[in-house]
């Protein structure tokens, strides 16, 4: 049975009024000092994470890290499952009165969280109560703004951010004469041609749980459209519309649609993963998250080059920026007063240069802060590996409209799965385009009005 992720505002912060505190005041040597000095027992704090595989052995590492370096706490990383799973778990554990002192929540996570008064401690204010520099200048352009405030403040820490990529197959695209990759939709429709009669079975899949990430909502962004009124959500919770049914969004999805009818299209719904379409040789073009760079290298036998996300040719805001997908930390309320000062040590330790370094080296998610992105650079890391600058190229090609921050929608998640719906709808040719993302359109609006009367004050 599928586990709804509705959560009311009062459910998640009446069961909290006589368990949840304050962050505790730091005294005046406290606070001056970042020096951890040991003059207790060990204070353990609760890490819940999405991480497994590769990146879940790079996170471990930087968690050993941090532990060895001074002896007052000790992170416990535990791993929780998929991004919906630690969110669910994660709230079922708010209610129960036994959350985690810091939680890994994904992006579509960000509005329930951030809405949900008295359930986390912000991250600014956490860093601001013991002097630990924190501002959310220090972050790198669509890594800030998905997770700021309107007042510019970060609630949680940005930590595993990545950006959908093109993915292309160098030896098939050779085989066609085609000498680059499409910068535009338009050239990759032009593309198909030469393709198909070079041999290809496939021209194009997506991220198979995430394809309404990176078709609808970074199609949106990338190009400098709105994905929702309201600024996506960001300037009210209250009156949000989704404009999915938009003629850009609408020709898009004819396309892909026409690929689907031809059998050129690969994508099996949103539980079985897309990776194998492309590292088999099938598909020509791959759109899917940069975090999955180092997946790909491993199971390609054959070459292959990463581009930016193709955009729409002929409108003068593309290409824009992309936003952050992935997740950030969050620090929850009700815990013994004497690990806040743990979790935003840690938190500061994950955000530093040495840290973010090693992450994006280890992984394919970009570096979040603007000083390990440089300090890469400095040291020619992007010379020597071009494909892990796309991403932070796209994050940062413009910088950011009111509409094209982030997606502050609530109950995305929820308004994830109608869309999927749809572009199964589209991709099967059971339903035209136009017909399918009216029919989402309408249902994401109801499950964002729901939310609005939850949170909408």
């Amino acid at each position: 049975m599928k586990v709804r992720m509705r959560y009311g505002r009062k459910a998640l912060t009446a069961l909290l009024a006589s368990a949840v505190g304050l962050i505790p005041a730091a005294s005046a040597s406290a606070a001056a000092s970042s020096k951890l000095l040991h003059s207790g027992p060990q204070v353990n704090i609760t890490f819940w994470s999405a991480m497994s595989g590769t990146n879940g052995v790079a996170l471990g590492h930087l968690v050993d890290e941090f532990n060895s370096s001074q002896s007052t706490y000790k992170v416990d990383l535990v791993y929780k499952g998929s991004y919906s799973t630690v969110l669910s778990a994660t709230i079922a554990a708010v209610r129960a009165h036994s959350a985690p002192d810091i939680a890994q929540i994904f992006d579509a996570g960000t509005a329930t969280m951030m809405d949900s008064t008295g359930v986390y401690v912000p991250v600014h204010e956490l860093m601001s109560k013991y002097h630990l520099k924190f501002s959310t200048s220090q972050f790198i352009g669509g890594a800030g703004s998905y997770y700021e405030t309107a007042q510019d403040q970060l609630d949680s820490l940005p930590f595993n951010s990545s950006s959908p990529v093109l993915y292309y197959n160098k030896p098939l695209l050779a085989k066609a004469g085609i000498k680059s990759p499409p910068a535009t939709w338009s050239q990759l429709e032009a593309d198909v041609a030469p393709l198909v009669s070079a041999g290809a079975k496939c021209i194009l899949s997506a991220s198979g749980a995430y394809i309404m990430w990176t078709d609808m909502e970074q199609f949106d962004m990338w190009n400098g459209y709105p994905y929702a009124t309201e600024d996506n959500g960001y300037s009210s919770v209250r009156n949000v519309k989704l404009e999915i049914d938009s003629k850009p969004m609408v020709q898009h999805w004819d396309f892909l649609g026409s690929l689907g009818k031809r059998g050129l299209y690969r994508w099996s719904g949103t539980t079985v993963t897309t990776v194998p379409f492309f590292t088999d040789g099938t598909c020509a073009f791959y759109e899917q998250s940069s975090a999955d760079l180092a997946t790909i290298e491993k199971g390609a036998k054959f070459p292959f080059g990463v581009a930016e996300l193709p955009y729409v040719a002929g409108d003068a805001a593309a290409p824009q920026n992309t936003v952050v997908g992935g997740a950030s930390l969050w620090v929850l309320s009700g815990a013994p007063a004497d690990t806040y000062r743990g979790d935003a040590e840690f938190l500061h330790f994950l955000m530093s240069t040495p840290a973010q370094d090693y992450w994006a080296s280890h992984t394919g998610y970009v570096p979040v802060t603007n000083a390990a992105f440089n300090q890469l650079n400095k040291e020619g890391f992007y010379r020597s590996h071009p494909s892990d600058l796309v991403a932070v190229l796209e994050l940062t090609h413009k910088p950011p409209k009111p509409w094209t921050r982030g997606i502050r929608i609530g109950y995305l998640p929820e308004v994830r799965d109608v869309e999927a719906t749809a572009i199964a709808a589209v991709l099967s040719g059971k339903q035209s385009a136009s017909s399918a993302l009216a029919t989402a359109q309408a249902q994401g609006d109801k499950i964002i009005a729901e939310f609005a009367s939850e949170y909408g004050g």
